[in-house]
């Protein structure tokens, strides 16, 4: 198993992983150590690992880049720090396992970056969520251009950049940046319930949803409806996939209803 950095915790529960930024003295403020810690992880999870919680220590999930980390870079050197950023994150949203993060307290610009790499967000009623670079004589460089306009649309995103506009948890749900907003101090046990769900999925179907789906989304309708055609095939003539339907046509798993 990879080393990791002190700034990130790991603890192994059967199938499910918790990584958990580990510097709540800083708000969890990312330097590099710890955003190649998270690329080093997501590069060769633990074994038998099939989904992972991203968790962070005390009140806030993370206020972005540490800025006692700025340093005098020239154009190409900051460019080159912007696509380590890129392609650590990359790691987790194109990764081998799906990553459910818990969001409370500050996500704030990386942190924002960071979040939104990952496929399923729960907020806590505290969560509130930034983009500061603006504000600051800057622009984003860990992905939030790409992203967190595909979550809650180019114009949302230029009103937080203009304006330091500062969305909370209600806000933040109503527009996409999390899937399940819950109550105060309930954000690791929704994810990790989530996480144990996710790890029963065929890991065909999972290779599909990670791998396959956003670049569908991302295709032309022609070449995205061909690549669905190709995925489906792959995934209902796996051995899973025929024992799973055999046991749903016997009556032996359970049908979709109300939530």
């Amino acid at each position: 198993m990879t080393d990791l950095p002190a700034s990130l915790q790991l603890d192994l529960l059967g199938e499910v992983a918790v990584l958990r930024l580990s510097r709540a003295a800083k708000r969890n403020a990312l330097d590099d150590a710890t955003v190649l810690g998270l690329e080093a992880f997501f590069a060769a999870p633990p074994a038998g690992v099939r989904a992972v919680v991203l968790d962070a220590d005390g009140a806030h999930f993370s206020a972005g880049l540490d800025l006692s980390e700025l340093t005098e870079r020239d154009a190409f050197e900051g460019l080159e720090h912007s696509r380590m950023w890129h392609r650590c994150f990359e790691r987790i949203e194109r990764g081998r396992v799906p990553v459910v993060a818990v969001l409370r307290g500050a996500v704030v610009g990386g942190g924002l970056e960071l979040a939104c790499a990952t496929h399923v967000r729960v907020a806590e009623p505290s969560a509130f969520y930034a983009l500061p670079e603006g504000q600051r004589g800057l622009f984003v460089g860990g992905g939030a251009s790409v992203r967190v306009p595909r979550l809650i649309g180019v114009h949302r995103m230029t009103d937080m950049m203009l304006t330091g506009r500062v969305l909370d948890a209600v806000e933040g749900q109503a527009v996409g940046l999390s899937q399940y907003l819950v109550g105060e101090g309930e954000g690791l046990d929704r994810a990790l319930a989530l996480a144990k769900t996710i790890a029963t999925m065929s890991p065909v179907t999972t290779f599909a949803v990670l791998q396959a789906l956003p670049r569908i989304a991302e295709s032309d309708p022609a070449q995205g409806y061909l690549m669905e055609s190709l995925m489906a095939a792959v995934a209902s003539s796996s051995t899973e996939a025929k024992t799973r339907m055999q046991a749903f046509l016997d009556g032996r798993a359970p049908k979709v209803d109300r939530p």
